[in-house]
């Protein structure tokens, strides 16, 4: 290995670790103090100020050299209190924090926040997303740079938060679902409290990310490029050692662009990419009853029953410990009982000893009923046969009935031809089932097309629905045999896929395209 690269690492194996660590604490601190050089004596009169065991003038020189010899600070000649030729030729030195050294310690910084992060469910995060999406939608066409910035950042940082927390709080959910590394007592204690929390985060999941996706799609993609390109402007004003060549805009730009493209991914996926928040929230569904399963494996532990992959492996252990073959027979035949066959009890094959194997003697055939039950025969008279005839009757005439009414609704509302709501007059029982389905089928396919228009298949796949807003602002009225059903109108085209097209609904469907 080159002993001349820096190894910043190298501290935390070393035989004083502790001692290079305190040290390495006192530039952290001093750094956020802006105090950039210090001296020996200045490390170790902050090391006899922090309430810790003191440390010798010569131990923490030898650390400050050692520490500069890894990497992880810099020593540069102390000129400044030279007075007399021989302090000229005296080694002094001021230390500061290398790039290097200070790169290794945010690094441990991070691993030991990571380590000692718990993680939680950000309900407060969704809402504040929420929040900040609305105030970026409601934007003015020459919105302020600065509250764009300021919006973004705010945005961003609420995102990745509430994604490492949730990574970090499922993991350890999973980790106290597989049993590892929990306390059974303190798990049971706040279990109920644990299992509302899953609740109340998941019922909060569903209803703000649903906002937060429609917030994402109202601001249209060349607004968003506008936003963003405000924030990467902004930013690049601040740079100053871009290199040669290179545009600090478009750099800011492609990370903007990055991190809308992951909140993006996060709340609004599709049905080959699910977003990161449906995920999350299957995820939390799934581990409300997988924590309910743990919680009986722990009443079963404390109620003391056995666990039979215990007793087979101390069987086992018995077995291995056996001083001879007879004794393991005898330890067989104790723990299983399967050597007698005191289950049979029908007549020996004829010429066949007591004594005789079952393997040598001839084959003998046993009824079901006595592998089962141990009997030859059923106690009591034999069951009756009932008659199921006349209710296999009314149930196919109830089916064929059923079956009769729904290919009515459909004939009666599957045309091929455009129609007004308002045009289907009175609807019965049947018929207005079918169309609440079909209009539900068709109100959640997803986003229209650009004139309004959805376009969908019943989830059989037998019935086409196309669905156009109307823009004379009138209200369809439905008269049902429950009551009234009013709503803005539109014209429905409604096809059965099962019968041939109709020309008028071939000319509707030539149109749209």
């Amino acid at each position: 290995m080159d002993e001349s690269l820096p190894r910043p690492f190298a501290h935390l194996n070393a035989p004083l670790h502790e001692l290079y660590r305190r040290v390495m604490g006192v530039f952290r601190v001093s750094k956020q103090r802006f105090v950039v050089h210090l001296r020996p004596e200045d490390v170790a009169e902050s090391l006899r100020g922090n309430g810790a065991a003191p440390a010798a003038q010569d131990d923490v020189q030898e650390a400050l050299t050692r520490l500069a010899e890894w990497g992880n600070l810099r020593a540069t000649p102390d000129t400044s209190r030279v007075t007399t030729v021989e302090d000229f030729y005296r080694t002094r030195y001021l230390y500061q924090l290398s790039r290097e050294g200070e790169a290794a310690e945010r690094a441990l910084e991070v691993y030991e926040q990571e380590i000692a992060r718990r993680g939680e469910l950000q309900a407060v995060a969704l809402e504040d997303i929420r929040l900040r999406l609305r105030a970026l939608a409601g934007l003015p066409a020459d919105p302020d740079p600065a509250v764009v910035h300021s919006l973004l950042l705010e945005l961003s940082g609420r995102l990745d938060s509430l994604a490492a927390n949730a990574s970090a709080f499922m993991s350890g959910l999973q980790r106290t679902i597989d049993l590892q590394d929990i306390d059974e007592d303190a798990f049971l204690g706040y279990k109920d409290r644990l299992l509302a929390y899953l609740e109340r985060f998941v019922s909060d999941l569903v209803i703000k990310s649903s906002d937060i996706a429609s917030l994402l799609r109202s601001i249209a993609p060349e607004r968003a490029v506008s936003l963003l390109f405000m924030a990467a402007q902004r930013e690049a004003g601040d740079m100053w050692d871009a290199a040669a060549g290179t545009d600090p805009v478009e750099a800011k730009l492609r990370d903007w662009q990055s991190r809308w493209s992951g909140i993006w991914s996060w709340f609004c996926g599709d049905r080959a990419h699910p977003s990161q928040s449906s995920l999350l929230r299957q995820r939390a569904r799934k581990a409300i009853p997988d924590l309910l399963a743990t919680i009986g494996v722990l009443q079963e532990r404390r109620a003391g029953r056995s666990d039979r992959s215990a007793d087979f492996r101390t069987l086992a252990r018995w077995f291995a410990q056996a001083p001879s073959e007879d004794d393991a027979h005898r330890l067989w035949r104790a723990a299983f009982g399967l050597s007698p066959s005191r289950h049979f009890s029908g007549e020996p094959p004829e010429g066949a000893g007591t004594g005789e194997s079952w393997l040598d003697a001839p084959s003998q055939v046993i009824s079901a009923r006595l592998r089962s039950t141990g009997r030859y025969e059923r106690r009591g008279a034999p069951a009756r046969i009932k008659d199921r005839s006349a209710e296999r009757s009314r149930l196919a005439e109830q089916v064929t009935a059923e079956r009769e009414q729904a290919e009515a609704a459909r004939r009666r509302l599957a045309t091929g031809r455009p129609a007004r709501l308002s045009a289907f007059g009175e609807l019965d029982h049947d018929e207005f089932s079918l169309f609440l389905r079909i209009l539900g089928d068709a109100l959640s396919a997803g986003p229209a097309g650009p004139d309004g228009v959805v376009t969908t298949r019943t989830a059989d796949g037998t019935l086409e629905i196309v669905l156009r807003p109307l823009t004379d602002g009138t209200v369809a009225e439905i008269v049902t045999t429950e009551g009234v059903l009013r709503g803005p109108d539109h014209e429905i085209t409604i096809c059965d896929t099962t019968e041939p097209v109709p020309a008028a609904h071939a000319a509707a469907q030539g149109a749209l395209r």
